[in-house]
């Protein structure tokens, strides 16, 4: 709690271009833990991630303070900041929770979904097929979120958002060459285009069930990444 408090005090003074820095740096970041390109156990210091994105500590801290929230990044005293290590029982819980909230939701999505819904989530599984394995994880998160936020519960929203990127983490560690579910995406279109909530409610629990049986737990490395060649380019959009 006492982290949230000082994340949302520290953000509210990133105003203007500052605020769009944040935004920035944080996606950018996000999509390299998710796509694994940093990997888990990897030390984020905030000089080298300052020098890479040409902007100052103080931002850099911010950011990965709002990384922390989302459970993607560890911070620990007198140790700076590192890419979460999920341990497997963090794996399934994730995935407990995720089949109970998505289960839940499923009911509001079918409530008020929409044919605009419907052709932005096709669009999604379309581009899973054509994907890198890191680029189709990163588009699952993008399908599931999109999906569950049709109901339009933004606190429940939320709370499945951090955990659709905590999954992702974990399968970019675990799944061992699997790309998230982009065929199978197609399929649970199909089934809400026919308007039926038990056989969509039975595909979602199933869906992550299987992924889940799918992860091989093994240990991951503590390499220092290359931040210059990850992110040096984002560096003149952040000079002013």
């Amino acid at each position: 709690m006492n982290d949230t408090r000082q994340f949302h005090l520290l953000a509210g003074l990133a105003t203007g271009r500052d605020a769009r820095s944040d935004d920035a740096i944080y996606q950018a970041l996000w999509e390299a833990i998710v796509e694994h390109r940093l990997s888990p156990g990897a030390r984020l210091p905030e000089d080298a991630l300052a020098g890479a994105f040409g902007v100052s500590r103080t931002t850099v801290r911010r950011v990965l303070q709002r990384l922390a929230l989302e459970q993607l990044v560890t911070l620990r005293t007198h140790r700076g900041a590192q890419i979460t290590s999920p341990t497997p029982g963090e794996a399934r819980d994730v995935f407990r929770a995720r089949r109970v909230l998505e289960g839940a939701l499923l009911a509001e999505v079918m409530r008020y979904i929409t044919l605009e819904d419907v052709q932005a989530l096709k669009q999604i599984a379309e581009q899973e097929r054509h994907a890198s394995r890191e680029q189709a994880i990163r588009l699952s998160a993008r399908f599931h979120t999109r999906l569950m936020a049709i109901a339009g519960n933004a606190s429940l929203s939320d709370a499945l958002s951090q955990l659709i990127s905590r999954t992702s983490l974990i399968i970019a560690v675990y799944g061992r060459g699997q790309a998230g579910c982009p065929c199978e995406h197609q399929t649970l279109i199909e089934l809400l285009k026919a308007e039926a909530l038990a056989p969509v409610q039975h595909w979602m629990h199933q869906h992550l069930a299987d992924i889940e049986a799918s992860l091989d737990f093994t240990a991951s490395g503590d390499a220092l990444p290359d931040f210059e060649h990850l992110f040096g380019h984002h560096r003149e959009q952040n000079v002013s």
